[in-house]
């Protein structure tokens, strides 16, 4: 079982103390009291992989990289893979455990690249990540100096796969909650940078995922968001009809002007869209270590410019936008 004890000591000096009761609850209730099925599967994969002190570690650059071959000379790379490979999909990334390269379905690499010139520097800043996925962004936000960085995300393989590389890097101040946003005690505001990546178009509200946002940034503190949009003026909204790239829970898509629109609305101040990218086979693809389909399949074999349904193909922004003081 994965225990949250090394986070719960490291909050104790910090503005999130005052939330531990509140937060040991919410982990009861939807963590403890709803296994998935196959946690205690992937719990003993775990346990197979080597118990080591890596001898290197690096955080900023495109891999995330734990340790060399020849910290585990009593594992053959074939069987390190073999068990690596028992946690498919592996979605974020890319990683590298002990010189193993996990080359991910996301090149995540190429977001953090498009957008770390246009946020404040993170060195010394508490941050949080809302929909994290396996938590390869909240290292990216270590490596760049980040002094705490708290991701929450409710899938437990991906709960799983961060512990994969926590196990072996138990004293960075790198922690994740396997909850939703909408699971955190409310008047979260301790945050110096929140972000909130692909998580807004899966939102039935994105306003009140927005207002949940600005709850958690302390007065002056910086959102960074990132998400599917189209293009248009600012009351250009697409609402899919059923799936979007084949995705059934994407509720609604909105232009730069239209985002921008909402974040006024809910409070936040100096907006601004930083970066404009749409969305290439090269950055989400299908490779051995997530091998069903990925975003090739679900464009218009006619026209790229299109999914399958015959909508726009996929477009991403990223915001940034300030909670006034």
């Amino acid at each position: 079982m994965i225990e949250f004890g090394s986070f719960f000591q490291s909050i104790g000096e910090t503005p999130l103390r005052v939330h531990a009761d509140l937060l040991r609850e919410s982990l009861q209730d939807n963590f403890s009291n709803a296994l998935h099925g196959d946690f205690p599967i992937w719990m003993s994969h775990l346990q197979q992989l080597p118990h080591v002190l890596p001898s290197s570690l690096q955080l900023n650059g495109d891999v995330i990289r734990i340790g060399r071959s020849e910290d585990v000379p009593n594992i053959t790379e074939q069987k390190l893979v073999d068990i690596l490979l028992k946690f498919k999909p592996w979605r974020k990334g890319p990683f590298a455990l002990f010189d193993i390269l996990i080359d991910t379905e996301w090149q995540s690499n190429r977001k953090w690249d498009r957008l770390l010139p246009h946020i404040r520097p993170l060195t010394g800043r508490m941050v949080l990540d809302i929909g994290c996925g396996n938590g390869y962004h909240c290292w990216r936000m270590r490596g760049a100096g980040a002094a705490f960085v708290l991701g929450v995300d409710p899938g437990q393989l991906n709960l799983v796969q961060f512990q994969l590389f926590k196990q072996y890097l138990p004293d960075e101040p790198v922690f994740l909650l396997p909850l939703t946003g909408e699971q955190l005690p409310p008047d979260f505001g301790s945050f110096d940078c929140v972000f909130s990546m692909g998580v807004l178009q899966h939102s039935k509200s994105p306003l009140t995922h927005l207002e949940l946002l600005r709850s958690c940034l302390k007065p002056g503190g910086e959102l960074v968001l990132e998400c599917l949009i189209v293009e248009g003026d600012g009351d250009t909204t697409l609402v899919p009809a059923d799936r979007y790239a084949q995705m059934r829970n994407v509720w609604f898509i909105p232009s730069c002007l239209a985002l921008e629109g909402w974040l006024k609305r809910t409070g936040f101040s100096e907006v601004r869209t930083v970066t404009v990218n749409q969305t290439g086979t090269d950055e989400q693809r299908s490779t051995r270590w997530m091998d069903f389909q990925s975003l090739a399949d679900f464009l218009h074999p006619d026209d790229a410019d299109l999914t399958v349904e015959g909508l726009p193909a996929p477009r991403r922004a990223v915001l940034v936008a300030r909670r006034p003081d």
